[in-house]
């Protein structure tokens, strides 16, 4: 059983005279590889006089890069979607024997591949590299 499910996020901006922009990153589009199905989505942007290219991060997520080539005076962005709410076990994965007991170690290939996540920085380091 399932239930639908209609999302709507809107954002507004209005300036007191034109201003030109630089390009926006808009974040608002399900990542192809949601469990969740989308039956349905929209994005508007206003104004109208615009260019959208749609680009992907390297972790699968979509990105709308929107360029306005002349100075604006408000900006938009109204995104809908209609999404069936199904029940998903959150279990239904399988678990390594090497990682069956905790704590455990990770297997070369996997290690190298998550080592930007297992990397332990001191918080000023992190900020100085920004």
């Amino acid at each position: 059983m399932s239930i639908k499910v209609a999302v709507r996020h809107l954002t507004s901006y209005t300036y007191e005279r034109p201003i030109e922009v630089s390009p926006q990153i808009i974040r608002l589009r399900p990542a192809a590889h949601t469990r969740t199905p989308v039956s349905a989505y929209s994005l508007q942007i206003s104004p109208a006089n615009h260019f959208i290219n749609w680009q992907q991060d390297p972790f699968g997520n979509y990105l709308a890069r929107i360029v306005f080539p002349e100075k604006i005076d408000h900006f938009t962005i109204d995104v809908e979607l209609i999404a069936d709410m199904v029940i998903i076990n959150p279990f239904d994965f399988f678990v390594e024997e090497y990682a069956e007991i905790f704590p455990f170690k990770y297997d070369s290939l996997v290690r190298e591949q998550l080592l930007p996540y297992l990397e332990i920085r001191r918080a000023e380091n992190c900020l100085r590299s920004l």
